[in-house]
């Protein structure tokens, strides 16, 4: 399978802790989604940040796009991860990454993912192009910049 690496970083004047309060906030999923992104909730049953399964529907304008993420422990001691069990992608996984830094603390969004093929893979092709991804990264660090900074 191929795939390919997504990342978008900023420094944010918070905490590493701050960091992980806003991401295990309540309804923290949609407050990251974007006008027009849709979220709906099937099945919690996260334990944390890095342990349990979500399941949920995108709605992006009419199209249902359903998908499974387990939550584990990322590549760092500051850091979670969340894996499509199943879902519109071949492969995805996006790791959150908290790093201490010069004025606050690094946030890195790093998205290793892959297309299936066919009808479906073209339109995640669109979806969840890379320039698509850098617009959602974008949206989800000036929310997240406001909440952990004010």
């Amino acid at each position: 399978m191929d795939t390919t690496v997504f990342e978008k970083s900023s420094i944010m004047k918070s905490t590493v802790q701050g960091m992980f309060d806003f991401h295990n906030a309540p309804e923290i999923f949609q407050k990251i989604s974007p006008p027009g992104v849709i979220v709906q909730i099937h099945e919690d049953n996260r334990t944390s940040l890095t342990e349990g399964d979500l399941k949920f529907t995108l709605w992006m304008g009419f199209i249902p796009i359903r998908w499974h993420a387990r939550h584990q422990p990322g590549p760092t001691e500051h850091s979670f991860a969340d894996l499509m069990v199943s879902g519109p992608m071949a492969y995805w996984l996006h790791q959150h990454i908290f790093e201490e830094a010069e004025g606050g603390v690094k946030l890195i969004d790093r998205v290793t993912y892959a297309h299936k093929s066919g009808l479906w893979g073209l339109y995640t092709r669109l979806a969840f192009s890379r320039p698509a991804l850098t617009m959602l990264f974008l949206y989800r660090h000036f929310v997240t910049r406001r909440a952990v900074e004010s």
